[in-house]
């Protein structure tokens, strides 16, 4: 494989939590782990994937050459053949691995057996035959109108961090986005002339999503208000800061939503991607187009969109029950 310029630093000399130095499996084999080096730079450098999907990728496959280096004696990816790979997950699946979990498994052997055929470094993508688990399709859970309406207003501006908390909240649901998109959010990406705000999502890809009137107020009050008095002097231009003046980690975010929920009286399990449910769903039941929600969540494939329209026919037939006399 070859790059301009100078070759990046691998990703794993980036991590500066050592999250990936800690988990790190030392595998035998070195043509089995260079193998795994050099797909994992291919993900960084021409993919342009997330840290947290590359270290996810490479510890799957790390693990899975363990397996094949300790207990099938396999030392190179050359040697590697359909059953070793199908026996591998059967394991995983005595070990009592989700079937969510299994797909991650085969989708990490997939394209690194993929990539390393296209390189010529394996006689055959030995991992195309090898069937993904399926996933039962579960609903997404939901907030109603009223629900969020009472997370939302019963926050209290006036106490500390109240401007910043509503905001928060008030931005989740009026943009319906990630977690990880709010926290990397930063004000030169919001247009409060045009209501818009670009935010990078999966995959580093950039969308730009328009907000509410009400979010728009919540975020200009916090921002002129009470974001200059947790500016440190290695604060960033991130739009929602912590109160040590960095930037907001998604756990924190998680905590505050559920803080607040809880302060609101409402006793369900809430969480920010819940609001970004509810987001897409409101829309849904008030006529919005499927493909204009795929757009504004950032979804790659509508299918993914649709499991919302399970939801809207769930309303529509209790509609039906409800009011249709020969129902």
């Amino acid at each position: 494989m070859e790059f301009s310029g100078a070759e990046p630093a691998p990703f794993w000399s980036k991590v500066s939590d050592l999250r990936y130095r800690k988990l790190r499996i030392k595998i035998p084999s070195h043509a089995l782990q260079d193998s795994i080096d050099s797909f994992i730079l291919y993900l960084a450098t021409e993919r342009g994937l997330s840290d947290n999907y590359q270290l996810s990728i490479r510890l799957i496959l790390e693990k899975f050459g363990e397996w094949l280096a300790d207990e099938q004696r396999v030392s190179n990816p050359s040697e590697v053949k359909l059953e070793h790979l199908t026996g591998y997950l059967s394991r995983r699946k005595k070990d009592g691995l989700s079937a969510g979990s299994l797909r991650l498994q085969v989708i990490a052997m997939k394209i690194f057996f993929r990539f390393l055929h296209a390189r010529g470094k394996v006689p055959a993508d030995v991992a195309d035959a090898v069937q993904s688990p399926r996933l039962e399709k579960y609903l997404p859970e939901t907030l109603n109108e009223p629900a969020v309406a009472r997370i939302l207003e019963s926050v209290d501006i006036a106490a500390p961090l109240g401007r910043r908390d509503r905001a928060i909240l008030e931005m989740l649901y009026a943009c319906g986005l990630r977690a990880s998109e709010l926290t990397g959010a930063k004000l030169e990406s919001l247009d409060t002339d045009e209501r818009l705000i670009r935010v990078t999502g999966k995959g580093n890809k950039t969308r730009i999503v328009p907000v509410g009137r009400q979010a728009l107020s919540a975020v200009e009050d916090y921002v002129e208000n009470e974001r200059p008095k947790l500016v440190k002097r290695r604060s960033g231009s991130e739009i929602f800061l912590s109160v040590r003046g960095g930037r907001m980690t998604t756990t924190r975010l998680w905590q505050i939503v559920k803080e607040r929920a809880r302060m609101a009286g409402v006793d369900l399990n809430v969480y920010p991607h819940l609001l970004r449910h509810s987001f897409a769903t409101h829309l849904l039941e008030n006529g919005a187009d499927l493909r204009v929600i795929q757009e504004l969540l950032g979804h790659a494939d509508i299918s993914t969109t649709q499991i919302y329209t399970h939801v809207d026919q769930k309303r529509l037939r209790r509609v039906h029950q409800q009011f249709h006399p020969r129902s």
